[in-house]
């Protein structure tokens, strides 16, 4: 930006680091050569079928080329014996020639010696290396260069940026981390170029804008190094046969990517294969330029040809000029496609074949909410401080130990309430007051059913960091049952599986609220009673059922939700979830999610089916919208796990044993 003060900042910083040199990864980027930039140089010249001008003719076939030095100061001083060129024994001026005599006659075959005076020199072509390596400057990537980059967040990246940054460090199949995800440009560039992600987020609706990002998006289909039409674009490319390896569709492989001829003097002059291509085309040229010369009364070598005819040559040397030609240009293109072929290749990372009969969509990933942790930082004298900057054991003018944290969740549930599913269902407390209890730490009163009945809830508060265990609640409820609460009222940022299960101790229902994350700025969050921090959702209502080859299958019928107006358990139906997910082998630590289907009014694929544009299996789509799972097998645990999300982003998990 711009300023009045100091220096203006006028470029941004992408900092590379590696914990050892060594070990760091790096795919170098090429960027293209300007050939303008190049023509406005005073050694241009121009070539067309073996004609060089000092000004572009337009022909189809010109090339773009300077004269480089043939010769080299380290054969100074050295008899340098005679070489015959173009009709003359040349010497070089200075020094010696920078290859050998058979190198220069074979420079002499590819067409890639020029005269001028009496000088000889090297054909170098703009396209011999047509790129040049990427440095730390990257003009291309300004913030006019966001293109049609649409912006949704913030803070967005330019997509150019990570993109150049992903494609510089990993290969297909690494992992890339982004700890601060956004709008999910990392995740989206990662899916893009077969990357495997992990994109983080405090706020949920970041991570909802990266969701829709990227499941809404279709991606090229690139060719894999690991199959067999990988395989063959290579054979294609390097001019070579066919691999017979066998293949296993590896994306670690990498991908089949074009790729630059870095074409140097040191390739051609070694390249035998221009004198067999020579021979060959000779054994067709030199009896046709002895049937031209013939007809003309001329003795013309080959470089004396002229390339146009004139008008007063009879019909038939006009015929032998114009099948000279054609051989001569096919020769060339001949050579210079052998050139091209062994010369060292240079790999355009970003620029890999694209199989454009077939369209991508991201594969499958899923967004897990983790339970918050506490997290400490230390001084330069190594003394415990908290995220606020404040010494351990000190005051804090915000909220950061655990009264203070109990202080404003308990505020913001005075003003809020417990919301239920349905906005019109909700706990208002008359009154919430401190209780001197081990695990109960308020009373509420409210009102309940159509009676007015008043009832009393003791209120439990889980922890700031960290998820609630089952024997905590069983301790609460029971503290609760002994002080004659009518229920028990439990928050929480999250529950463990076997504290979902628990819902009632002896008389004493509990009702577990989840707490939404946005508490966790509580100290920053303005108290006005909108929005839903405290909700009650209920556990999925679930129909286990054995099918063919001994599967299961697992049918949702809804969620059970409490009315507190009525006090009592209803069961929704299943429009009222919006997502469900199944881990057909719970292990009682991590919920994997291996099956995923989505319910609600609203298909949630409509976006995705039109942008893909194309035939679409509707068995398929169907097995994803649907309350019926697809059959599995029997989980080795004995244990499957059922997480239910309604449309307001509020889970909910049970374990059922199979």
């Amino acid at each position: 930006s711009q300023t009045s003060r100091f220096l203006p900042s006028v470029a941004d910083n992408v900092v590379w680091f590696a914990k050892h040199k060594d070990s760091a990864k790096h795919r170098n980027q090429l960027l293209i050569k300007d050939r303008e930039q190049q023509e406005n140089s005073a050694f241009a010249l121009y070539e067309a079928d073996g004609v060089v001008t000092r000004k572009p003719t337009g022909h189809p076939t010109e090339r773009l080329l300077v004269f480089d030095n043939l010769t080299s100061r380290s054969g100074a001083g050295t008899a340098t014996p005679p070489i015959r060129l173009f009709g003359e024994n040349r010497v070089p001026k200075t020094g010696g020639w920078k290859t050998s005599h058979d190198g220069l006659k074979r420079l002499g075959k590819a067409g890639r010696l020029g005269i001028r005076g009496s000088g000889i020199f090297y054909k170098r072509y703009f396209d011999d290396y047509s790129c040049y390596p990427l440095n730390n400057t990257w003009r291309d990537t300004q913030s006019g260069g966001m293109g049609r980059d649409p912006k949704t967040y913030v803070v967005q990246t330019n997509t150019k940026v990570i993109e150049r940054c992903v494609l510089m460090t990993t290969d297909p199949g690494d992992l890339v981390l982004d700890p601060t995800c956004g709008s999910g440009t990392t995740a989206y560039v990662a899916e893009q170029w077969g990357r495997r992600w992990i994109t983080i987020d405090t706020s949920r609706v970041a991570l909802a804008l990266a969701r829709s990002r990227i499941m809404g998006a279709r991606y090229p289909f690139y060719l894999l190094a690991d199959s067999k039409t990988g395989q063959l674009k290579e054979a294609e490319i390097t001019r070579s046969h066919t691999s017979d390896i066998p293949t296993y569709g590896d994306i670690r492989q990498g991908f089949v990517y074009e790729r630059v001829p870095h074409i140097m003097l040191s390739d051609i002059v070694h390249n035998t294969e221009i004198d067999v291509i020579w021979e060959q085309f000779q054994e067709v040229l030199e009896p046709l330029r002895k049937q031209l010369n013939a007809e003309l009364g001329d003795s013309w070598e080959e470089w004396e040809i002229p390339r146009e005819m004139d008008d007063d040559w009879s019909p038939r040397a006009k015929e032998l000029h114009a099948a000279w030609w054609k051989e001569r240009i096919a020769r060339q293109q001949e050579i210079d496609a052998s050139i091209a072929a062994k010369a060292d290749q240079e790999f355009l990372y970003d620029k890999p074949y694209e199989d454009r009969n077939t369209v991508r969509v991201a594969g499958p990933f899923t967004v897990e909410s983790l339970s918050p942790h506490r997290m400490l930082a230390v001084d330069e004298n190594d003394e415990l401080q908290d995220i606020n900057g404040n010494f351990v054991g000190e005051s804090s003018d915000g909220y950061g130990g655990e009264m203070e944290f109990t202080q404003v969740i308990l505020e913001n549930l005075k003003t809020t309430g417990v919301q239920q599913s349905h906005k019109e269902n909700r706990i208002t407390f008359s009154s919430l007051t401190g209780w001197p209890g081990n695990y109960i730490c308020a009373e509420g009163r409210y009102m309940e059913g159509e009676s007015d009945t008043e009832r009393r809830a003791g209120v439990f508060i889980g922890p700031e960091f960290g998820t609630v265990p089952r024997v905590d609640l069983v301790a609460a409820a029971r503290e609760a049952g002994d002080a004659g609460f009518d229920v028990l009222i439990a928050c929480a940022f999250n529950y463990d599986a076997h504290a979902s299960e628990f819902e009632r101790l002896g008389r004493v229902p509990v009702l577990k609220a989840r707490m939404n994350a946005d508490l966790h700025m509580a100290d920053a969050l303005k108290n006005t009673g909108a929005g839903n921090l405290f909700v009650i959702f209920g556990e999925p209502d679930i129909e286990i059922s054995e099918v063919e080859d001994d599967q299961v299958q697992v049918q949702i019928k809804g969620v059970d939700i409490f009315h507190p107006q009525s006090g009592e358990v209803h069961a929704s139906g299943p429009d009222d979830i919006a997502c469900w997910f199944i881990d057909t082998d719970y292990n009682e630590e991590s919920f994997f999610v291996r099956h995923a289907y989505f319910l609600g009014a609203n298909d949630p694929y409509k976006s995705l089916k039109t942008t893909l544009k194309a035939e679409i299996d509707l068995e398929a789509w169907e097995s994803l919208h649907s309350d019926i799972s697809r059959p599995f097998d029997k989980p080795r645990s004995g244990r499957i796990a059922v997480k239910v999300i309604n449309h307001l982003g509020d889970e909910v998990m049970k374990v059922f044993n199979v």
